[in-house]
C-alpha cells in the first residue's frame, strides 16, 4: 500500500502505583494523544498507564499495551492492542523503544528503566514537571553524559502540547 503512514506513536511511562493527582494527569494526557491523532503506547498494566489509556481511548486513539506476561488479559482493559513478551522487567527495554517521544508522569524504578532505555537509544523524553518521581529528577539530573537524547521540562499539558507538536 503506498502513500500510508505510520502514525506517531507517543510512549507514557509513570508508577503502577500512581496517585490521584497523577492518575488525572495520565488520563488527561492520554485524552491530548487521541486529540492530536497520535497513538499511545504504555506498559498496559495498571496505574499511570492504565489512566493514560483510559483517557486515550475514550477519546477514540489506538492503544498499544506492552506487558510484561505472557497473557494478553494482563493488560488494562482500555488496551486496543495487546503485545505479550514474557520477558517480566525487561520488557521496559521493548516499551521504550515502541515509543517515538516518551513522556513521563511521576515514576518509580520501572519507569527509571524505561527512561534511561529511552535515553540510550536516542528517544526524546518530556517529563511532566511536578508530578513526581522521576519525572522531576530525570529533567534536572540526566542519565549520563551521552548526550543521546534529550529530557524537556513540560509544566503543564499546553508546554506538553507544544513539546509534542515539535517533536511530531
Amino acid at each position: 500500500m503506498t502513500g500510508m503512514r505510520r502514525r506517531a506513536q507517543v510512549l507514557v511511562i509513570g508508577d503502577s502505583d500512581a496517585g490521584p493527582d497523577e492518575l488525572r494527569l495520565a488520563e488527561a494526557v492520554g485524552a491530548l494523544i487521541a486529540r492530536l491523532g497520535l497513538t499511545l503506547v504504555t506498559g498496559g498494566r495498571g496505574g499511570v498507564m492504565d489512566s493514560a489509556s483510559r483517557g486515550a481511548a475514550t477519546a477514540g486513539a489506538t492503544t498499544v499495551s506492552i506487558v510484561p506476561s505472557t497473557r494478553m488479559e494482563d493488560a488494562n482493559p482500555w488496551s486496543t492492542v495487546v503485545i505479550p513478551t514474557g520477558l517480566g522487567h525487561a520488557r521496559n527495554a521493548v516499551t521504550a523503544l515502541a515509543g517515538d517521544v516518551a513522556i513521563v508522569i511521576g515514576g518509580g524504578a520501572g519507569t527509571l528503566s524505561e527512561i534511561a532505555f529511552a535515553w540510550m537509544h536516542g528517544r526524546p523524553i518530556l517529563a511532566l514537571s511536578g508530578s513526581g518521581g522521576w519525572a522531576d529528577i530525570a529533567a534536572a539530573h540526566p542519565p549520563d553524559r551521552r548526550q543521546t537524547s534529550t529530557i524537556t521540562p513540560c509544566a503543564d499539558l499546553a508546554a506538553l502540547e507544544a513539546a509534542l507538536e515539535r517533536w511530531l
